[in-house]
């Protein structure tokens, strides 16, 4: 009974979402900038990653306003965010340069921003697929302004989904404590 007991609690640890595929860990991912740039994640050890899917015409496009103010705010604490423009669900139809202008126009967006490329689906971005098989399916964003949250070490220490607001106390106690 006991060897059945622990072949269960072995098995079961095999599967534990940390245990995965932690091998790797975000300082590994390169992206295209916005502007055709190199964003290498391996510039931004020691550092907390923001990493935020965004879309232009989506209901929640104005927590672009509270993106930029955690940027302003903790940019000099060692915080980076990372906007990562999708059309994965239909709601950002523009090209890059039209991303830019609007995200510049509408919200003053400083923070770096990637090309637009897919999070979800066979042609995701392999950061995303990375976070997917090393965090679980809570780090699958299932609509636009999903959070992924990495610590200093390059690995995932909390996602948020959609409807957290980059400006809610548990969103920001969760950087304010990887700092």
């Amino acid at each position: 009974m006991i060897k059945k007991f622990l072949i269960i609690v072995f098995m079961f640890g095999l599967f534990n979402k940390t245990s995965i595929s932690n091998a790797e860990v975000a300082h590994n991912f390169q992206f295209i900038g916005i502007d055709g740039q190199e964003i290498n994640l391996a510039n931004y050890k020691n550092k907390v990653l923001i990493v935020v899917n965004v879309a232009s015409r989506c209901g929640f496009t104005s927590q672009y306003t509270g993106l930029q103010e955690v940027w302003d705010e903790f940019k000099d604490r060692n915080v980076v965010v990372i906007g990562v423009p999708t059309n994965n669900f239909k709601q950002e139809p523009g090209s890059n340069k039209e991303i830019k202008e609007f995200c510049e126009t509408n919200f003053n967006i400083s923070f770096p921003m990637t090309e637009k490329i897919d999070v979800i689906g066979n042609n995701a971005h392999p950061f995303f697929i990375w976070a997917r098989d090393s965090y679980g399916k809570s780090a699958i964003p299932k609509w636009n302004f999903h959070k992924i949250i990495v610590g200093k070490d390059g690995r995932i220490a909390e996602t948020f989904s959609s409807i957290t607001n980059p400006s809610s106390k548990k969103f920001r106690k969760v950087i304010e404590n990887l700092i």
